[in-house]
């Protein structure tokens, strides 16, 4: 039998295992606990955020035999065919994959008949979003007359493109992403569940990576420690490594690069440049890293309070260099920057050269 990936392997089996989220979590632990449960819920939120952990947990809730305080107790029959993933009740719709009428009229079929063995029928319909109108307009019917024994969650990172009709009849929860704090203390536990050894630094930089997605946090994670058990040796993966393996650009590289812009140097800028790409350094990856370094750069400047989590990934050393290169560049020069290198992160999707819109935004920034 294959290994599990880590998120799935370690995905959370109870309320209180959910990183982040409280304001979900407390809510519906207490609508369990008080038998307030809705026919139709609307999970909306980045992708890897726990809308379909928590979806599960919901069901694994409501058809408990024997919950407490709103969690379920992962001992009875209900909660092992659901933690097994063959719970007959529990239905699972992957909307960008199935989107049209035909299925959403097998899934109407499907929810005319009473529960096989659970109290509640759940229907969990992902990236719901996707539904083609027709679809939508179908499910819109079946969730105007639910039947009693049915349960809908629909989860999306579109909300905004949900027919509002269907919206207003689900009761909504709102996802937010997780901090770089949130995902860094998950990370330190699977490493101890896995019993391997990961720098700090490390961890950081992938939490910075992942942009608030656990999910993508964990893959991540999986490709570190799949290379750790190739080595054949333990080792301690290190900071340096993970810039490699994501293709971070080194923070000196960019503070260099900004530097260069301050002082107006373009030539020796644009030779910084191709210098580092011809030394391998991904142009996308530069330029968002550079992004990332600059708008620090101008939040600092307007006021220290803004101080954002790019600086966790940053030693005392290079947030002081920062710090200083704030309070040097003009905050216009600052903002001019950061849309000069916005628009050649577009344009460069497009340009045959493609360093050219990065060579063009670096002459824009220290000409203008």
């Amino acid at each position: 039998m294959a290994n599990l990936v880590l998120y799935r392997k370690y995905r959370p089996q109870t309320f209180g295992e959910v990183i982040g989220q409280e304001h979900v979590v407390q809510t519906l632990k207490n609508a369990v606990s008080m038998g307030l449960i809705s026919h139709a819920y609307l999970f909306a939120g980045p992708r890897g955020s726990g809308k379909t952990s928590i979806a599960r947990l919901l069901a694994k809730a409501v058809n408990c035999k024997n919950p407490k305080n709103g969690e379920p107790c992962n001992t009875c029959t209900a909660c092992q065919e659901i933690n097994a993933g063959r719970a007959i009740d529990l239905v699972e719709i992957d909307a960008a994959s199935n989107r049209g009428i035909d299925e959403i009229r097998e899934l109407k079929e499907g929810i005319a008949f009473s529960p096989v063995s659970a109290k509640y029928k759940v229907f969990i319909v992902d990236e719901s979003h996707q539904l083609t109108k027709e679809a939508a307009n179908a499910l819109l019917k079946t969730l105007e007359e639910p039947p009693s024994h049915a349960i809908f969650i629909l989860a999306t990172t579109e909300a905004h493109k949900m027919i509002p009709t269907i919206a207003s009849r689900c009761q909504r929860f709102d996802f937010r992403r997780l901090s770089v704090k949130q995902i860094v203390e998950r990370l330190e536990l699977l490493i101890q569940k896995e019993g391997a050894k990961v720098e700090s630094e490390a961890l950081t930089l992938i939490a910075l990576h992942s942009s608030g997605s656990l999910r993508d946090a964990e893959g991540i994670l999986e490709k570190v420690l799949t290379y750790a058990k190739t080595s054949g040796k333990e080792i301690e993966i290190e900071g340096v490594f993970v810039r490699e393996l994501l293709g971070i650009v080194d923070i000196q590289v960019v503070a260099s690069m900004a530097d260069l812009i301050l002082l107006k140097k373009a030539a020796e800028a644009l030779a910084f440049l191709n210098k580092n790409l011809q030394e391998g350094v991904d142009p996308y990856e530069f330029a968002k890293n550079f992004l990332e370094y600059v708008r620090e750069a101008l939040f600092l400047k307007i006021s220290p309070s803004l101080e954002t989590e790019f600086v966790e990934g940053l030693s005392q050393e290079q947030k002081e260099k920062l710090q200083k290169q704030a309070l040097e560049f003009d905050a216009i020069v600052l903002q001019k920057t950061i849309e000069s290198f916005m628009e050649a992160e577009n344009q460069m999707k497009y340009a045959s050269i493609v360093q050219l819109p990065l060579e063009l935004a670096i002459i824009d920034s220290c000409m203008g």
